[in-house]
This record gives structure tokens, sequence and C-alpha cells, in this order.
């Protein structure tokens, strides 16, 4: 824990009380301020009482005595409409914060290498975390990630962080500058928090904002309002902004062509960097992407050499439920992507397969799965699971994919795992959990699910 003394001998509203507002708060109370407590589950503020922690009085809040109201990034603080606490502390004239300043404020000479975007934030994240690391470089992985930054350890050195940062954190966090960061790509999310599409593009586009001198920008631009973005720095700035693509070349940038990364940041003819088609916990152009991204952020940012870079991302077990590889069974392999909620990220795992045998459905989301349709080919059988498992079956049925609703994830890996092992086809096979659905019909969260399937296989 980072003890913050910021606030020292004052007091500060802590709205939220998850990993971060909890993190937050002991954060500040070690650096000696008064914290007051407050959640819209009433169970989550008994179990602080109950802790010893003072809660809030929202009836009788006195804001004349509240320093800085602390937010949870979940809370809204515009769109739809402002939470009725930050609604009143800002008419108080309190100031919001979020966890990145405190961290900032109390650990200046760290180094941000700070990561946003739709897609891929995660994955790119811990595999910058898993470069740094296995280059010897003092770091930690934190943010959206999963670790709150203010509950990571305090060395006595100054270290350089792999941060994920979302698009509501970006909003909230007004004093932070990030030494170097990426933005992945930008596709329509979130817009309901953010007022619309030209409300979270502007979100996302504040991870460059107020970087210091000699920062690295690098901006992936396959996506049009990336493309955008870069063309507005690029005109900004004197140098430190790199364009990365899977699509195209780029001018003194970082993309892949036909599988090979190629670094051009000198504007020369490109070099040559990797076979990216040999990582094979990271498949499918998406990965490439992500690990371009996370090529450009060590070496601009972090002053690591190709070769570094390349021999550590070699080593990266891939993350938790992103593709994640659990095991080879004869020429069955297993594939647990829980995380792949909609029918865009499950996308990214079809391309990457053939004679799939995919687990699919639990709480649907909308547009279902209906822009899947192109890659059904891929399919050898499909097992239905959830709410949606039965009306995804009648699609694929239609589109001639064999079907079987299973009901459950456990009778699910049993039927695929069978099936897929009596397959007489050539080459591999692999069993795939991309479910294009939320997991909240039988799941408390995606990777519970995930821990379901990989417990279940393993258990084969």
């Amino acid at each position: 824990m980072i003890p913050v003394h910021t606030y020292a001998g004052q007091t500060v509203y802590i709205l939220g009380l998850g990993k971060t507002g909890l993190a937050v708060a002991d954060a500040l109370k070690a650096g000696g301020a008064r914290v007051i407590l407050d959640d819209d589950n009433a169970g989550a503020v008994e179990a602080a009482k109950a802790a010893g922690w003072e809660t809030a009085n929202r009836d009788a809040a006195v804001w004349d005595d509240i320093a800085a109201l602390h937010i949870s990034p979940g809370i809204a603080t515009d769109f739809p409409k402002p939470h009725p606490v930050v609604k009143a502390a800002l008419a108080a004239g309190v100031p919001l914060i979020g966890d990145l300043d405190l961290y900032a404020a109390a650990r200046p000479h760290d180094t941000f290498l700070a990561i946003t975007g739709t897609n891929g934030k995660s994955t790119t994240t811990a595999l910058l975390g898993h470069i740094l690391r296995e280059c010897g470089v003092p770091s930690a992985v934190a943010g959206n990630i999963g670790t709150p930054v203010l509950a990571l350890d305090n060395p006595a050195e100054p270290q350089t962080l792999a941060l994920e940062v979302s698009s509501y954190q970006l909003v909230l966090n007004d004093s932070v500058r990030y030494h170097h960061a990426a933005l992945l790509n930008i596709t329509p999310d979130h817009l309901d928090r953010h007022g619309g599409m030209d409300g979270y593009i502007a979100a996302k586009a504040r991870i460059f904002e107020e970087q210091p001198l000699g920062a690295a920008a690098v901006i992936g631009v396959d996506t049009p309002p990336t493309q955008y973005l870069y063309e507005a720095l690029r005109r900004e700035r004197d140098g430190g902004v790199i364009p990365v693509s899977v699509l195209q070349k780029v001018h003194r940038g970082v993309y892949v062509e036909q599988g090979e990364l190629i670094d051009n940041t000198d504007g020369g003819a490109g070099v040559r960097i990797a076979d990216l088609r040999q990582f094979t916990r990271l498949p499918g152009v998406h990965n490439w992407q992500n690990i371009a991204v996370a090529y450009a952020l060590a070496t601009a940012g972090a002053g690591l050499s190709p070769q570094e870079v390349m021999a550590a991302t070699a080593t990266f077990p891939g993350l938790a439920h992103r593709q994640e590889y659990i095991t080879k069974r004869g020429d069955v392999v297993f594939i647990n992507d829980s995380k792949a909620t909609n029918a865009e990220a499950a996308e990214r795992a079809l391309v990457c397969y053939q004679n799939i045998y995919w687990i699919i459905g639990g709480k649907a989301k909308d547009g279902g799965i209906d822009s899947l349709v192109e890659h059904f080919p891929r399919i050898r059988h499909a097992y239905g699971i959830g709410d949606a498992g039965a009306a995804f079956g009648e699609l694929l049925k239609k589109h001639g994919v064999p079907f079987t609703l299973s009901g459950t994830l456990d009778v699910a890996v049993e039927q695929a795992a069978a099936a897929a092992a009596a397959d007489a086809a050539a080459g591999e096979k692999v069993v795939l959990l991309s479910p294009a659905c939320a997991s909240f019909d039988q799941f408390a969260n995606f990777e519970q699910r995930g821990e379901q399937f990989r417990d279940k296989v393993m258990g084969l």
C-alpha cells in the first residue's frame, strides 16, 4: 500500500467501496487524512462500518468540511446524469479526485507507461508489464487491469508502471501527466456515459494531454477516430508521435506486414523485427496490434532494445480468459476466451482457428451474433449455454452449423471434448469457449465462467 499525504489533516469523502475505493481509503488514512466512506450498496456501507470505518450520512453531509471527493471510475459525473453525491459536491465547489492523481502526487518520480483503447488494452498492458519485468526494469502492472495503483507495494526506488487506463479514469484524473502513452483503437462503447461518440473520443484523447517534453505518443491508426487523432497530434508536435498499424505501412512508425513486425520509426526502409506468427499464445491480427503497441512503448518509452523486447514477448504466457491456452489432449486444443462478452470480441477468436467446437451463450448483448455468420464455416459443432443458448442455436442451425443445446458449461465441455476427440478431421480441433455474451445469467462474472471452464477441462 502507498501512503498518500496530500490530504493530511483534512477530510476526504470516498464514494464507491470496490477495490479502488478501499485502496484509496487505506492510502489516505495512512497519510494522515480523515476519510468518510459511502456507497450506493447498503451492504458495502455496513461492511465498512463493521470494519471500523467512518461512513457518510448523506442527509447531513456538510461539504464545507470536505477537502475532496474521490469517486470510483464507474460512478457518473456527467452522463447520463451526475450521481447525487457528485452533484452536491460540485455545487459546493468540492473537487473530484481519482486514485491516479493521488498516486502521482505520492510518487512523483515514477514513470507512467499508460495504455487505453476500446479493445486490447488489458492484454497489451499485461504484455508490457511482462516485458519490463523480464528485462529487469523495476516495474509494476496496475490500473483498470485489476490492481488499484494505491494497493501496490511502495518501493524506496522509482519504478515504471505499465498502466491500463479506462475512459472513465481519463475523464476523472486531471492532474496526471502520462510520460509515455498509447491508444490502441476506438470503436463505439460506453456511449451513454460520455454523451455520445464525440465525448467518448474526447475522453480517450485525454491520455495524450500535456505530456512532458520527449514523451512518446503511440497511436494505433486502424480505426477512423484514431487515424484522425494521429493526424491532429502529428501536426501539433515536433516528433514523438508513433503510428502503429496491422493493415498498412506507416511512416516513422511500427507496422505488421504478412505477419512480420516492421520498425520504421527512423523513417528509413524499415527493419524486420520478428515473425509474430511464432507467438502462439498471442494469436490473431488483433494480438499482433497488441504486440506492436507494446513494442513501441517498450522501445521508445522504456529504452529497451528490439532484441530484448522480442525475447521477453516469446515467454509471455498470455492473459487469463483472453484466448487463454489451457491444454492439448491428442489433437484437441482447449481455449478459454471467457472475456469475449460480445460478438466483436468473439470474432477475434473465431478468425484464429479452424475445426472449432464452439461453446456459446449467456446473457446476450445487443446485436446478438448475426455479425459472425461469415465465420460459421469454421465451426464443426456449437454448444449453447445460458439464456441465449437456444436463440443462438436457431441462427446457427439456419446456416447449417450442427448445434446442441447443452444448457450449462459443464455439460458443454464434456460434449464438445468427446465430439472433438472422435472427429477424424485432419489437423487440430479446438474446443473454444468464446461466449459472445455476458456471464451474469449463470456466473458472477466472466472470470468465474473462465475458471469453471479451466477446472472442467483439467478434470477431464
